[in-house]
């Protein structure tokens, strides 16, 4: 539980915070998260993959985009009511409404997607828009291990080169760097 909570909590720095520590922090945690998720799961070279792109990409986005932690700037209120929510609707969906193992791994699915998904409609800046991208596409290969049977470790890679790629492009404007 302890790994998606990591997911979780990662997914609400990523609504939260504008600066790129910010960002950076909420891709770490979510990318730390889904990594044990798949780890347990027993698809190391899946994790692995996870691990390399989420943090390659967290990495980056340190180094760009705008400067400092940037957390609840003004206006940010309605992201933390969707944060939190998010986080108790898929608690009680994955926990309540979907029974058999595995409700750590839906409930981190669950909000990342949700929450991701959601952050990317509002108004987003650019380094922002790529870290959703990265976490986005991290959810995405994490939930089609969800299946019974494994889908194998080539989402897993090609979601970890969409948050290699992404964490490449440059953010135009003041970046801070």
């Amino acid at each position: 539980m302890a790994a998606a909570f990591a997911t979780w909590l990662g997914a609400f720095f990523i609504v939260l915070s504008e600066g790129r520590r910010g960002l950076a922090l909420g891709l770490a945690l979510t990318t730390i998260g889904f990594t044990v998720l798949v780890w347990i799961g027993g698809e190391q070279l899946a994790a692995g993959a996870v691990l390399l792109g989420g943090a390659v990409a967290s990495i980056q986005r340190l180094r760009r985009g705008r400067e400092g932690w940037g957390v609840m700037p003004p206006g940010s209120t309605s992201r933390l009511v969707l944060a939190i929510g998010a986080g108790l609707l898929a608690l009680w969906i994955s926990t309540s409404v979907m029974t058999g193992p595995g409700a750590t791994l839906r409930f981190a699915v669950l909000t990342s997607l949700a929450m991701m998904g959601a952050r990317a409609l509002s108004d987003i800046q650019p380094a922002a828009v790529l870290t959703v991208v990265a976490a986005l596409a991290l959810s995405v290969a994490v939930a089609s291990g969800m299946a019974d049977t494994g889908p194998g470790p080539s989402p897993y890679f090609a979601a970890g080169l969409i948050a290699l790629g992404v964490s490449a492009v440059r953010v135009s404007g003041s970046d801070g760097a």
